[in-house]
């Protein structure tokens, strides 16, 4: 076995086996949602890459920071903040 089939096994935590069978059933089935996880622990890609189609963008962690905090707002927080953003990028 490779040295990246040995990483991407134990970060999925799967073993070899397992791992062969899930490529060898996935022509027959759909494969759930803590399956893809795994598969994408082991490429160390999140679900929304695996889906992604065209270019990915790599956040920085100053974007990942302003995500992070996103997801905690009010609706109303979240329009007050984007008025605020497009009002400060007119100021330039």
């Amino acid at each position: 076995m490779t040295e990246g089939a040995d990483a991407y096994h134990r970060a999925s935590g799967w073993t070899r086996y397992a791992a062969g069978g899930i490529v060898k059933d996935i022509r027959n089935t759909m494969p759930s949602i803590p399956t893809l996880e795994a598969i994408c622990r082991g490429m160390g890609i999140t679900l929304s890459q695996f889906f992604a189609s065209g270019d990915m963008v790599k956040l920085t962690p100053e974007l990942k920071d302003l995500f992070d905090s996103w997801v905690n707002l009010t609706p109303e927080q979240k329009a007050a903040t984007l008025q605020l953003l497009k009002t400060m990028s007119h100021d330039r």
